[in-house]
């Protein structure tokens, strides 16, 4: 098991408070902030820029907004080039943001990845302007604007925090072809999980399933389904239950609620060289309780929880339901602003409750991504807290994911742009 100590970074912040302030000391009046970004952003339209020319130079914008602003640029500059998990970039933009929309508005973020000239307008003039739509709903709200942080990378919503990951493992597989990139798969994941001895959510050892309805005949309401284990596409698991330490802070009928750890890898850096990986060049990002609601299939329905990764203990939780409102229009614009203690569906109160195995859920992780995909930058994992006899000390993971979601969970941002610059210059060497 990987052991390593805590940064002094991760200390526990403020209630509600982001404990990382990534903001610059001072910030361009809205004006002129439009002006850098369009002159920062055109010349790096071009396929041949690189953000390394840029962070050498003395400029006007901080090396965060220009790696932010260079990073808006990748999908254009790869656009048809080969996804680890789609044929084309541009394809797994498509998929990924077909249930996606602009609160609000319920105008699916898809449509502006049809074709190129549809997504450099949304960087042009698109996303200037809902950020002044923002702006003139925070004044109307009697909050301060945030049109010049937000319009140079500060502060920024998930989902474009979401979107940095993505951009951010595309370019690293296009250019180091990692096979960590393979435990996309997920058969592939567990099979690796199974051989390294890392805690995964069984699987049972049969070829096949049949299953019936309990009121069909004829030959009617019957489905079989071949197991991956006989090389057919389906994973065949029993449903698993929640432990009873998170059943505690659910409703009754609620779904399999996981915790959503992030971790990173220096390792990546080194991905495709003869240097081999070390505990040290893992860390734990942050942690999310995504406490699932009441009659939900799944927790993609849920409360967002962050977990303080030093104490294990629950903070204020939130939502970001309303990005995922397509062709609604008249949503909420801003339910992030919204803060929970108690879940909604039962008034049961999750915050200041403690994770007493919290050291051992963010070792299982670094140790999984030393162990199985250690050239992979970031890696989100779906951790499982449950009372089942064949899970060995009750925590395994459920899923792995690469193109990965904070889902709002704290971290610290300063550290993680700096990781981000890094491998983006990095990779611009090869």
């Amino acid at each position: 098991m990987v052991s390593r100590s805590r940064s002094p970074s991760r200390e526990k912040p403020a209630s509600g408070a982001r404990p990382f302030p990534s903001t610059p000391p001072s910030l361009p009046s809205p004006p002129v902030a439009l002006l850098l970004y369009l002159s920062t952003l055109l010349p790096l339209l071009l396929p041949s820029s690189t953000l390394s020319p840029l962070l050498s130079k003395p400029h006007a914008l901080s090396k965060t907004s220009l790696t932010y602003i260079y990073q808006l640029t990748l999908p254009i500059k790869h656009w048809s080039t080969p996804h680890y998990r789609k044929g084309t970039y541009q394809q797994d933009l498509l998929d990924n943001l077909v249930n996606v929309a602009i609160p609000g508005t319920g105008l699916p973020l898809k449509f502006f990845v049809l074709n190129r000239l549809f997504y450099v307008g949304f960087l042009i003039f698109i996303i200037p302007l809902l950020l002044v739509v923002q702006d003139l709903h925070l004044v109307y709200l009697g909050k301060e604007r945030q049109f010049s942080q937000n319009l140079l990378g500060y502060n920024l919503d998930w989902c474009s925090l979401w979107r940095i990951n993505c951009n951010l493992a595309h370019l690293h597989s296009l250019k180091t072809g990692d096979k960590g990139y393979d435990m996309e798969n997920k058969w592939e994941f567990i099979l690796k999980c199974e051989e390294e001895n890392i805690p995964i959510s069984p699987t049972m050892e049969v070829p096949g399933i049949c299953i019936k309805h309990k009121n069909e005949e004829g030959g009617l309401g019957i489905h079989f389904y071949k197991s991956a284990r006989a090389g057919g596409d389906w994973i065949i698991q029993k449903v698993i239950k929640n432990s009873d330490f998170v059943s505690s802070l659910l409703p009754d009928n609620s779904p399999l609620s996981t915790f959503r750890v992030m971790t990173l890898s220096e390792a990546c850096k080194k991905s495709g060289t003869k240097s081999k990986p070390v505990p040290s060049d893992f860390e734990t990002l942050s942690c999310v309780f995504r406490a699932g609601r009441e009659g939900a299939l799944t927790d993609h329905d849920s409360i967002l929880f962050n977990v303080d990764l030093s104490t294990g203990i629950i903070g204020p939780g939130t939502v970001n339901k309303n990005w995922y409102q397509t062709y609604k229009p008249g949503g909420e614009l801003r339910s992030g602003d919204k803060t929970f203690t108690s879940h909604p569906d039962n008034s049961k109160l999750v915050t200041g409750s403690k994770i007493k195995n919290i050291k051992q859920m963010l070792n299982i992780c670094e140790e999984a991504h030393m162990k199985a995909l250690p050239g992979v930058p970031m890696v989100g994992w779906d951790v499982v807290l449950c009372d089942e006899d064949s899970v060995e000390g009750g925590i395994c993971l459920l899923e792995v994911n690469l193109s990965c979601n904070f889902f709002r969970g704290i971290f610290d941002e300063p550290r993680w742009w700096r990781f981000v610059q890094e491998v983006i210059v990095e990779m611009e060497k090869r």
